[in-house]
């Protein structure tokens, strides 16, 4: 059994890493962002309460997050092993994760950390490309569409989301930074941190993650 957490600045890969090693170790997906969504969808009291504080541009208070995550690993329904993707995300909430594992006798087997270079994220981030209408995503020098600023798939414009804008992307990097270093931090003190090159492919990522994890 493998029980996985995994981080990653925004526009790391951090997304591809997570699909490959799930399919990989067929591991159950836990993503706190993935539950608040499905729970919204179904109009459930969490879902309500979650839609309050997110429709204001809010964080869910730590304790209704916390209390979602041990709901899931509490139904032992993951064979495999499980990822966490999305939580913890403050410190509060990788002491809270801590004492439900303890509580429940699970052990984290690695936290991976796919790291990439500032400017180098900057530059991947630049040049995406997004389809206004069907969403598919493209790269104007990884990844270009067959014809310039069109899409391949349905022929609609491509647009760059304001979000992949440098200031934006720069914004973010700073909030995920001062939120993320200490839990970097946490766990490397637990001898449980990864990090993982994630200027290669995202293939070589994937191989030296599962070299390094083991089959």
């Amino acid at each position: 059994m493998i029980n996985l957490l995994i981080m990653g600045k925004p526009g790391a890969g951090k997304g591809t890493q997570a699909k490959k090693l799930l399919d990989h170790y067929n591991l159950y997906h836990i993503s706190t962002g993935n539950i608040y969504r499905d729970e919204i969808k179904k109009n459930s009291k969490i879902g309500l309460e979650a839609k309050k504080y997110l429709s204001e541009g809010n964080l869910v208070p730590d304790k209704m997050t916390n209390d979602i995550v041990r709901e899931v690993l509490s139904s032992e329904d993951y064979p495999n092993g499980f990822m966490l993707d999305g939580y913890p995300r403050t410190d509060a909430q990788a002491d809270a994760l801590d004492d439900m594992l303890d509580d429940l006798g699970i052990h984290l087997t690695a936290v991976i950390n796919v790291e990439v270079k500032d400017e180098v994220l900057l530059h991947r981030m630049a040049g995406r490309r997004v389809c206004s209408n069907c969403g598919q995503t493209y790269h104007i020098e990884y990844h270009p569409p067959k014809v310039d600023g069109i899409c391949d798939y349905c022929g609609h414009p491509l647009i760059q989301r304001d979000d992949d804008l440098e200031e934006s992307v720069m914004n973010r990097l700073s909030i995920y930074k001062e939120k993320t270093k200490p839990l970097l931090d946490h766990y490397e003190r637990k001898g449980l941190l990864m990090v993982v090159n994630g200027e290669k492919s995202s293939e070589d990522v994937f191989e030296e993650i599962v070299k390094r994890l083991g089959e």
